[in-house]
Order: structure tokens, then C-alpha cells, then sequence
């Protein structure tokens, strides 16, 4: 195994970065007492870094209602035979709430499902996806679970695919932000959850109608681009929502909440405009590592990810950056192997991160004396380069 070596760097080329609006003007610090937020949780969260920018109760457990669907429809669009039709499970529709208007003997496909869940919430939806999919709708929750642990959403249980209220079933508002971005990367999840409207064929025989979404912050707020609502008794309103402006997402889960739609476009309105995309090359210039046996002494490495992050003005002078690499490679190297990670983060929280790569190919030649020798002499070289 290599050994890895972590360095910080705080500061690097902070002269050379200036962190601008869209329109040009220097960022307004956020100050977290100017916001109020009505509801039991909140967070706000970019979806790129993944950091949180504002947080009430986030990490509080509570009913989640429809939001549940998130992770039954990411899981339903994951499955191989989307466009596959077939019959519903008419026992998975004896579910109470809002539907999708299936009727046994239907004919079906999981993206149907999928749309069904996300746009009118449909729980018939959910619960013929589940039974379809792992055969019940027990060993289908039981994979919703085991989804949520592997994802690190450890406030997260789901007791059933449609979010009914039910003992032991809830999540919290940092999960929810979550498991939005994750979502969010599945092309089918975020094509669906970013519609107002849907026309498609299902039923015995199918026959054309017309889904339409939950969700009025699609309509109300043009940068939206989805994601899901919830209701129940237990869980008062919920919405998780996620929006896109100049290049930037934001995604915002607030549980039993009031007048969320008019929440929701408060916080975007207050933080986009504190956020402004920086080009973050000063800190990822320069970078490289010894090679051992090759017709180089060392290779640079390169961010696999373009080096630009939507950062506040208060995050850009904390900037520290966390770069593990290998202490040196054996020739050859192949140009665009994965050699490490470059991280940068603010008060604790990493607001860029990406993969370094080789930037060139290193040729693999026999040391001189061969043996040995040739690998001493290796060594001694990368110590020189490490010390410079």
C-alpha cells in the first residue's frame, strides 16, 4: 500500500483571487440572526460542496411525510428495466393519500411510477414501485435503509416507500438536503422532479392523461428545478427544494413548516446573492509529485474537476487547503491516473474538493547501476524534491 502524506497550505495565492458578485460588487457577509425561518427544521445547503450555509434544528428527527419518495424514486429509476411494462400488484394499492390514479390490472413502468411519485406524490405509486422492484413492500423498505446507511444519512428510517405517518419512520432536514443533491445527479430524478406537468400513457389498456406536480414552487419561483413536497398530520408541510442560478445550486429542506413556498423563496433570494463563483486555480497550480525510475523526476498533478466554487465573502480569506497524495509513484504513470485528492475548506467545511490526476505520462527507465542502487538513488531524489 503507499503511504499518503496530508499538507495545509492556508492562504495560498489569496492576493490573486477576488470574490465578486455576478454583478461585480463585493459579497455581504450572512449573519445568521438576520434570518427567521417558521419552521421545526431547516437547512440550507450548496449542492456542490455540500456545506451548509444556514441551519435551524438540522439535525432534529421528525416525521418526513412525501418526502420519503425521494429515495423510493431515486431507487425505482436506478433499476435496469425502466420502460419495461407491466401489472400492477393490486394488494400495493390499498394505500390511503394522494395517488396516481392506478386501479388494479394497470399497465405500468417504473418511470411512470417514478413520475408518479414526484409529481402528483402519488403513494399508489410508491407502493407498486416497491412491490415490483424487491417483491414487497417490507424487503423494500428494508433496501431504503440499507440505501440511507451506505449514504451516511444516519438520522434517516424509513418505516414504508410513500411517507405516511408510521412509529419510527422520520429524517432530518441536513439528511433530506442530502440525499436532494445525491438525487439530483440522477439525469431521469432531476428531469421528473423539475416538471410541472407530465402527459403519459398508463392503465387497462393504457390510455393518455396528464400528472401534474405538488410542487407551486416551480411555477412561482423560475429557477427552480425541483425537488419534492410532503404533508401529513404528523408531518405538517415539508418541502426540500433545490434551485439554480449562474452556475450555482442551492437546495433548502425545511419539516412541519409555514407558508414554505414564500420560505423557501426568501432564502433563495438571500443567499444567492451572496454567493459568487471564484476561480480557485491559485490553489490548485504547482502541484506534483517524485517518481521513482522514470525518465521525469516528478509528475504534476492536476484537479479533475474545473477549480471553481461558489463561496461567501466570509469564506474566502479562511481558505486552508488539504492535499493527499502518495510521497512518490513508480514509473510508469499513465497521464489522467488517479493519484489523489484536493480539498479546500472554510471554518471546517470543504467547499471544494476534486481528484488530482496526472497531468503527464512518465516513461518508466532502468536506473543507472541497476538494482538496489538504481532504487537508492531514486529515493534520495524524491527526498530532495520533497525539501525544495
Amino acid at each position: 500500500m503507499k503511504k499518503r502524506m496530508r499538507f495545509w497550505i492556508a492562504g495560498l495565492a489569496a492576493a490573486a483571487l477576488a470574490l465578486q458578485t455576478a454583478a461585480g460588487e463585493t459579497a455581504v457577509p450572512v449573519l445568521a440572526g438576520d434570518l427567521e425561518v417558521s419552521a421545526a427544521a431547516t437547512v440550507v445547503m450548496e449542492a456542490d460542496s455540500g456545506r451548509v450555509l444556514f441551519a435551524q434544528n438540522p439535525d432534529t428527527v421528525l416525521p418526513n411525510a412525501s418526502t420519503t419518495k425521494m429515495m423510493t424514486a431515486l431507487i425505482a429509476l436506478e433499476q435496469p428495466d425502466l420502460d419495461e411494462p407491466f401489472t400492477v400488484d393490486g394488494e400495493a394499492l390499498r394505500v390511503e393519500g394522494t395517488t396516481m390514479g392506478l386501479q388494479p390490472g394497470d399497465t405500468v413502468t417504473l418511470r411512470q411510477l417514478a413520475a408518479g411519485m414526484l409529481l402528483p406524490s402519488g403513494n399508489d405509486a410508491a407502493a407498486a414501485a416497491a412491490v415490483r422492484i424487491a417483491g414487497s413492500e417490507e424487503a423494500f423498505v428494508r433496501e431504503m435503509n440499507r440505501r440511507a446507511e451506505a449514504m451516511g444519512l444516519t438520522g434517516t428510517h424509513y418505516a414504508n416507500p410513500h411517507g405516511l405517518d408510521a412509529p419510527g419512520h422520520g429524517s432530518t432536514a441536513r439528511d433530506l438536503a442530502r440525499l436532494a443533491a445525491a438525487a439530483l445527479e440522477n439525469e431521469d430524478f432531476r428531469a421528473l422532479c423539475g416538471l410541472e406537468e407530465l402527459r403519459l400513457a398508463y392503465g387497462n389498456p393504457p390510455y393518455n392523461r396528464t400528472l401534474y406536480t405538488t410542487n407551486a414552487l416551480l411555477e412561482r419561483f423560475p429557477e427552480a428545478i425541483g425537488v419534492k413536497t410532503g404533508y401529513t398530520d404528523g408531518a405538517g408541510f415539508c418541502l426540500v427544494s433545490a434551485a439554480e442560478r449562474d452556475g450555482t445550486t442551492l437546495i433548502i429542506a425545511t419539516l412541519d413548516g409555514e407558508d414554505v413556498i414564500d420560505t423557501h423563496i426568501r432564502l433563495y433570494e438571500h443567499f444567492f446573492p451572496l454567493l459568487a463563483r471564484v476561480d480557485l486555480s491559485g490553489y490548485t497550480d504547482g502541484l506534483t509529485v517524485p517518481v521513482v525510475g522514470g525518465a521525469e523526476g516528478e509528475v504534476s498533478l492536476l484537479p479533475a474537476a474545473e477549480p471553481r466554487a461558489a463561496l461567501l465573502e466570509r469564506e474566502y480569506p479562511e481558505l486552508v487547503r488539504e492535499v493527499e497524495a502518495p510521497r512518490f509513484l513508480y514509473a510508469p504513470v499513465e497521464e489522467g491516473e488517479a493519484v489523489g485528492r484536493l480539498r479546500l475548506l472554510s471554518g471546517g467545511q470543504t467547499v471544494y474538493e476534486t481528484a488530482l490526476v496526472a497531468g503527464e505520462a512518465v516513461e518508466a527507465v532502468r536506473q543507472e547501476g541497476g538494482g538496489p542502487l538504481g532504487f537508492l538513488q531514486g529515493i534520495f531524489s524524491w527526498n530532495r524534491t520533497l525539501r525544495r
